[in-house]
């Protein structure tokens, strides 16, 4: 099909998205305290180049050439997340003055810009004090992000009217409690389950806390959602899917729309037990009525039963409760990750939330692709797949509001090239080119063709 601008409502929100500890920098100015990404790039071995984000892309130095760039795309919005020990250096206690003012600053910038801020409250950087209190494995840290969430829409609320809680729980419990492949690179197996419930908690106590502070305020929850198929109709592979789509999607979906876990998940987990220990006045916590949900939308798992087996960036310890279930190649198109290329899978995971849901508004808030790129002299990047990969998932977004589906908006992951977490500086995702010796942004080619979209 055709894809133009007319196709999306006036109303809709076109943005780009970034992370703290991604683009920063900055790692020890101004009273920022130490994260779990700043030791567990100290691991050797755990980080592909062995790289770290304590420059990473300069951002904050550099934000007034950064809302540029974005003004100079035709954005109207944008994705960024606030580094939890920027504002308290040890996850708990009086703010750090420095940080709000850093983050204060930047909603300004875009606000005179005409762009909207929307605010990620935890994109995966956990002081690294309360992890050595057991992070996310200790209910604790549940009621300490409620605190921190509460100050920080407290003192921001003025300039920022959307808040997302929670980015990708799903990563932050499986791949840095069970698999450790990430940031705090633990590997405590079905336990980490435990760190999906005070997640999940955090994010309901951190929801009421921004509306009795901010009531005016548009909350919600940002989940990565899979397209889930299964290889055959056979009870197997049936299965298989079950489990996958189960511990991708389900475990965090359902409790956040519906107030109840999966049963047959806990049940794959082994947890079924340990979950109905827990406060019964979680559950409703945890389903504090959201104003949105975002989804980060990139790809589709195709899964047999058989022998465990792993895709190139979900290892199978990131399924745990998940044996026997093989991720297949399916012969789609990928990206540098290995990710199979879906667009209509898009689709599929909006219908999956409107099915749960019905009407929620739904904001796509990463979409995007890593391949090589190969700048010219001047740092321009010719990407055609990636220009194709965006197009694409733009149509698959039309489709979507073609069908009716409450689709509010559509952030492309990334505003520019960054610190990619456990693949350092070898994947990038930017619509601009950063030039890491020197900091220089340049717009590539599909970059150029979305702000040429934009002002059609």
């Amino acid at each position: 099909m055709n894809l133009e601008l007319s196709q999306f409502p006036t109303d809709f929100a076109w943005g780009t998205a970034t992370a703290s500890y991604q683009i920063e920098g900055a790692a020890t100015e101004d009273g920022r305290g130490a994260s779990i990404w700043d030791s567990f790039t100290r691991v050797p071995g755990a980080i592909l180049d062995g790289s770290n984000g304590d420059v990473a892309t300069d951002h904050y130095h550099r934000v007034a050439e950064d809302v540029a760039l974005m003004s100079s795309l035709g954005v109207n919005s944008y994705r960024f997340s606030i580094a939890w020990p920027r504002i308290q250096a040890n996850g708990k206690g009086s703010p750090n003055r420095a940080g709000l003012d850093f983050y204060r600053r930047l909603a300004e910038q875009l606000l005179d810009k005409g762009i909207t801020p929307f605010a990620t409250l935890y994109h995966w950087d956990l002081p690294q004090a309360l992890e050595d209190d057991d992070g996310w494995l200790n209910r604790d840290t549940a009621w300490r992000f409620a605190d921190y969430s509460r100050i920080v829409a407290e003192q921001l609320g003025d300039v920022v009217g959307h808040w997302i809680t929670l980015n990708e729980p799903w990563c932050s419990s499986f791949l840095g409690y069970a698999a450790g492949i990430h940031a705090p690179g633990r590997t405590v197996g079905t336990n980490a389950a435990h760190a999906v419930h005070h997640l999940l908690l955090g994010h309901g106590l951190a929801t009421q806390a921004i509306r009795e502070t901010q009531p005016h305020s548009q909350v919600g929850v940002t989940l990565n959602l899979y397209s889930v198929r299964a290889a055959s109709d056979s009870a197997a592979d049936r299965d298989a899917a079950r489990r996958i789509d189960g511990l991708q999607n389900r475990l965090f979906l359902d409790p956040v729309l519906t107030g109840a876990y999966p049963a047959d998940v806990l049940a794959d987990l082994g947890q079924a037990e340990w979950f109905a220990s827990q406060p019964a006045s979680d559950a409703s916590t945890i389903a504090a009525s959201i104003d949105f949900l975002g989804v980060n939308y990139y790809s589709r798992f195709t899964v047999a039963g058989g022998v465990t087996s792993s895709t190139a960036d979900e290892p199978a310890s990131a399924f745990p409760g998940s044996e026997a279930v093989q991720f297949l190649d399916a012969g789609e198109a990928k990206t540098q990750m290995g990710w199979p290329i879906v667009p209509e899978g898009l689709v599929e995971v909006l219908q999956f939330v409107e099915d749960r849901r019905p009407g929620l508004p739904t904001y796509i808030t990463e979409n995007g692709s890593a391949f090589e790129d190969i700048p010219d002299a001047g740092g321009y990047v010719d990407d055609e797949a990636r220009l194709e990969y965006l197009r694409s998932h733009l149509r698959a977004c039309a489709d979507a509001l073609s069908l009716g589906l409450p689709l509010a908006g559509y952030f492309s992951w990334s505003l520019m090239d960054n610190f990619e977490w456990a693949q350092g500086y070898t994947r990038r995702f930017g619509l601009a080119y950063v030039d890491y010796s020197t900091g220089r942004r340049t717009l590539k080619r599909s970059g150029r063709w979305l702000a040429r979209f934009l002002s059609s």
